[in-house]
């Protein structure tokens, strides 16, 4: 399988950001409340995990949201992990919580 060249595609009817890889379907499901923007999970089939599929729709989903302007409210442990690895996000949070992040 292609994992170099997946697709991340933004569902906005499904509230949720998709890869296709083969016949499985990873998901990054959303809920968005006007200029919020709450990720509650992210999956991706057994068969398919550890080849950066989850970090690709994270990736596009922050990238969206910022975009936006949008205030993300990380509910999703992956996505959590994910802001932790890649701080450029934490301006993304609700700005009570940034200098938390910032601490660690």
């Amino acid at each position: 399988m292609d994992y170099e060249n997946i697709e991340v595609i933004h569902n906005e009817a499904k509230q949720r950001y998709e890869a296709r890889v083969g016949n499985y379907l990873s998901v990054l499901v959303y809920e968005r409340e006007g200029n919020n923007m709450y990720y509650l999970h992210t999956e991706v089939p057994p068969p398919i995990e550890g080849h950066g599929i989850a970090q690709k729709l994270t990736h596009t989903a922050l990238e969206d949201a910022k975009a936006q302007n949008l205030t993300v409210y990380p509910l999703c442990s992956f996505v959590v992990s994910y802001i932790r690895r890649h701080p450029e996000y934490i301006s993304l949070l609700p700005e009570k919580e940034q200098a938390r992040w910032r601490r660690g």
